[in-house]
Parts: structure tokens; sequence; C-alpha cells
């Protein structure tokens, strides 16, 4: 290494075997001849001098105050040089620490400023090591994070040569990672990762890249694809490798994987767009259920921007207005009268027009809108059925849905209970129908809620019987009034001999239990023979009315009444 050409008084002085490790030894050298040449000039004068006349003496001190000031002038200005490395080395850590820019002190020297010059180097050097370790990798897992993975495929897809190359980026997330962490310990939640980090590694090929991202997340690109089958098979293999067992701390711990999966197109994305793209992917992947991989489409972004476009929407949309009841009647399938209407929710945009519930409403489950908007929609059909009560029809009951959501709502039966008695509604005059899936979720609460709706005197469905657990040993215990027979099973019911099967069993199974039977999706009249031939108590679908507002549904209400009315006359 070149030295710097203001330290050759301190590297002459190196040389010599006495000061070579000793920076106070070339100092006090320094400073012992600085402070010395004019006192040892002036004895010099008065030795080879014989007069002491006046002269002489201004002489000698003309002289000395000469040699005085050459010997202080040399001294600092071998002592400024002297001071070099220390002057240096602190330069130097003040510009580390402004650009960082990487020392190039010499280390050959054993002094003490030598030492203070090469450790300073070696120390900022391991320094700089550390804070891009720090910078560039995860300190959990140790793998890369986001920073590197995105520089280090963003270096390979931006060289030339590469622009034909096509990249296959997997985003890994851990199911239900949060339920898992809340029943482990940190430090456990923390083993695991390092864990599946390990694993993952274990699936690498040599040019892939692998990262740890955040939380539960991790991200793979592959850098080198033969073919699609091989992205397919590598997902594959991820998914059955992640599903093996772990063992953290002496525990077997199961889990499984979504993977969200993109490829770059000949529009050569940019890094942060491929890690869009796999985020929507995984998103599509975590709603098909467990253990899933799912590859990016347009499609897919389309339906994710209108789920956005939705979920910003649905804020607001009872304060606007915006949501409407529509009812559907329920219809004896022996008299042919309305027993029941259902009422249903509707949303009309202003500038989207009605939206389908199929969407808005698994949004409004999943960030908890549907608690005050299922609350409103009680509360607007019972003041609906009781204002049709006080208009003259005859009572007839109205059937609401309680989503999941609400029915774990702590207080839900005192809030039914307070809508009865503002809207003036009969218990008797409500049906309230839930899921059986739900009710599983927690089986002694939902037996409690359930027993507590029924003392009201509330009417009590299960509704979509057959499609979920249909387990017959808690069916007695959810003291339930009605099974609905899911709608899949009704259409079929005709060219379908299972669906004949099932439902044909769920009719006899709810006359054994005293329990009434809908059938929900009647759309033909050899559909309604064959409900009514096998016993089926009423029944509900287009065949008899869709879903509309309740200013046209009233006049099929009057008209039931009216024929109610004729037969007990």
């Amino acid at each position: 290494m070149k030295l710097n050409h203001k330290l050759y008084l301190y590297s002459f002085l190196a040389r010599f075997a006495w000061f070579k490790k000793s920076y106070t030894a070339k100092i006090m050298l320094v400073a012992f001849l600085g402070t010395h040449v004019p006192l040892l000039t002036l004895l010099l004068s008065f030795v080879i001098s014989n007069s002491y006349s006046l002269e002489m003496a201004a002489r000698v001190m003309i002289i000395a105050l000469l040699a005085t000031l050459a010997g202080t002038a040399a001294t600092l200005y071998a002592l400024n040089h002297l001071l070099k490395p220390i002057i240096l080395t602190s330069a130097t850590l003040q510009n580390y620490l402004n650009t960082k820019t990487l020392p190039e002190l010499p280390i050959e020297f054993a002094d003490e400023a030598g030492t203070l010059m090469a450790d300073t180097s070696q120390t900022l050097h391991k320094l700089d090591e550390l804070i891009q370790y720090i910078t560039n990798y995860d300190d959990l897992t140790g793998l890369p994070n986001r920073d590197l993975f995105c520089d280090r495929l963003c270096k390979i897809l931006s060289k030339p040569e590469n622009n034909q190359r096509l990249v296959a980026v997997f985003l890994l997330s851990i199911d239900d990672f949060t339920g898992i962490s809340h029943g482990l310990e940190h430090e456990a939640t923390n083993l695991l990762l390092r864990a599946v980090a390990q694993r993952l590694s274990t699936c690498m090929a040599q040019t892939d890249i692998l990262a740890h991202l955040s939380g539960d997340e991790f991200a793979l690109a592959r850098t080198e694809i033969h073919s699609f089958e091989s992205v397919i098979k590598l997902s594959q293999v991820l998914l059955s490798t992640l599903s093996k067992p772990f063992c953290v701390e002496n525990n077997s711990i199961c889990i499984t994987v979504s993977i969200g999966i993109t490829i770059n197109g000949n529009d050569r994305n940019s890094v942060d767009q491929l890690l869009q793209q796999a985020h929507i992917a995984l998103y599509q992947a975590k709603q098909q259920g467990r253990s899933q991989h799912q590859f990016y489409s347009l499609e897919i972004d389309a339906q994710l921007q209108e789920r956005l476009t939705l979920e910003n929407e649905l804020h607001g949309a009872l304060k606007r207005n915006e949501m409407l009841v529509y009812y559907q009647p329920l219809i004896d399938l022996h008299s042919g009268q309305v027993t029941a209407v259902e009422a249903l929710i509707r949303w009309r945009h202003p500038t989207l027009g009605m939206i389908s519930p199929a969407k808005f409403i698994p949004i409004a489950e999943a960030n908890g809108a549907i608690v005050p908007i299922g609350e409103w929609v009680l509360r607007t059909a019972c003041a609906q059925n009781r204002a049709w009560q006080l208009a003259g029809f005859t009572p007839i009951r109205m059937s609401v849905n309680l989503s999941a959501r609400q029915f774990e709502q702590p207080y839900l039966v005192e809030v039914i209970n307070q809508i009865l008695e503002e809207t003036e509604l009969q218990a008797s005059d409500l049906e309230l129908e839930v899921t059986e899936s739900f009710l599983m979720g927690n089986i002694e609460r939902s037996i409690k809620t359930l027993k507590q709706l029924g003392e009201l005197g509330i009417w009590l469905a299960l509704d979509d019987f057959g499609t979920g657990y249909s387990s017959l040993s808690y069916l007695k215990r959810f003291s339930v009034n009605i099974l609905k027979i899911d709608q899949s099973f009704v259409q079929d019911v005709m060219s379908n001999p299972d669906s004949a099967t099932v439902t044909n069993a769920i009719i006899a199974l709810a006359k054994s239990l005293r329990l009434s039977i809908t059938a929900e999706g009647v759309e033909t009249q050899e559909q309604l023979d064959y409900l009514k031939m096998q016993g089926c108590d009423e029944g509900q679908g287009y065949y008899f009315s869709r879903p509309v507002p309740a200013d046209i549904i009233a006049p099929m209400l009057q008209k039931s009444s009216q024929q109610i009315e004729t037969i007990a006359v």
C-alpha cells in the first residue's frame, strides 16, 4: 500500500530499532532535539569565543534567539508531521461516518500510532461488515432480508444477457400463524421460524435466492426455469417439505403453508411488482384453504382490486342509506300459503349499482362490518314485519340470518331482545337462521346461546344442513326448530340420485326429531312435486318469488291473508 507523503518523517524514524515500537520515543526525541538546539548552540558560541564585550554579548543573544526560533519552528514542524497518523485516523473515522467509505490506512507499523491506524482500519472493516449484515440479513433466521433479496434479484434481471430469462418468485406464508404463535412461547415461535428457514434452504438450487421478508413470510426466487412444470414441481416440494412435523423444544408441531407464485413476463417487471403479484397470488391461495399454491394472473389482480374497492366503499354504506332489505317468501307446500319471509341484505351503490351479497358479505365478515350491518337488518326486518301486522296482514315469521361474527357477540341475546321490544314484535314472529359450521366453533357457548334465544320464544333454523358437519350427536342439543335443506341438493334432486338420497334422509331425520323442514332453491314444478311427495313442509326459491322489496311482496302477503281468512270463514 502506498504511504501518504505526509508520513515521511514518521516513516524515517520508524526505521530505527529504538523508535520502531514506541511512538512516545519518537515524540521525545524530536522534542529533546528541538528544545536543546538553541542551548547547545549558545554554549558552543561561548566556548569558541574569548571575548565578553557588549558586541559579543549581543551577538550571543542574537544567535541564541535565532537558534531558539529555528529550534522551535523545527520542533513544531516535526511534531505536526508525527501527529499525522492521529490526524489521518481521526479524518478517516469522520469520513466513514459521513460517507461510509472504508479506510486505506497503513497497517505495517508496529508502534502505538501504527497500531492505532491498523486497529482503526480493521475495526471499521469489521464494523462495516456487521452493518452490512444487520442491514441485509434477518437476525432471526440468518437469511437475506427483503432489501437484499430485492437487490440480488434486481441485479440478475438488469443484466443484458438475462433479458429473456424467466424468473419465478414464490411467496410462502404459514397458515394460521397467529393461532400457532398464540399457542407457543415467544422463543418456541422463533425456533419454529428458524426451523422453517433451515428446511426451506434444503429445497434451494445453487442459483436460487431465499429470504425472510417478515413474520411468517418467506420469499424464494428461482432464477433458472427450465419449464413451467418445474415451477409447479418446486411448489409441491415446498408444500410437502414443510408439512412434515417440526420438533421444537421436544414438541412435535405440524404446519401447512400457502404459496403465491408469479413469473416475470416480457415486460421485465420490477422486483417490487413481482413481490406485489406474489402477495396477490398468496392471498388467493389462502382463500382456497390450507396448503395451497396459486399463480398470479391479471384476473386475480382484478378480483383483488375489486375487493379493495368494495371494502373501502363498504365503510359508511349504512350511514349513506345504501343498504336495502329484500324479502323472499317461504311457502307451505301443502296449502300454498305464505308462512314466512326471509330478510336478505342488498347493497345499492350510487355508481357501482346493485352489488351481489356474494361479493360484499364475505368482506363484511372479514373486517367485522357484518355486526352493525346484521343488527340493522334485524331491526329493519322486525319493524317491517310489525308494520305488516298493523296493516292487517296475517302474522308470519320473519326469518333473519345471523352471521358467525354476530353469534360470537357476548350481548347477542340482549341486543335481539331489545330490538323486539323497540319494534313491538312478538318473539314467536321472529326466526333466526344459523349455520352448523360456526356453531361447532364453540359448542358449549353455542348450546347456551341457542337455549337463551329459544327461551325467548324465537324460532331457530339450522341453515344449509347437509353441507357442513351434519352432526347428529349435536343436532338435538342445539335445540333448533327447523332444518333447511341446502339448495345444492334441491336443484339436483331430479337428476342426481345422491342429492335425492340426501334430501330424503334430511326430511326423514327432521320428522323423527319433530323438526320442521324447509327446502331452499326450489325452481321447478318437478322439484316442488318431489318435495311435497317426500313430506317437506316449506319451500323457498325462484319458483315462488325472487327476493324483492317490501312494497312488492306486500300484495302477495295480502292475498295470502285473504285466502286464510276465507278458509277460516
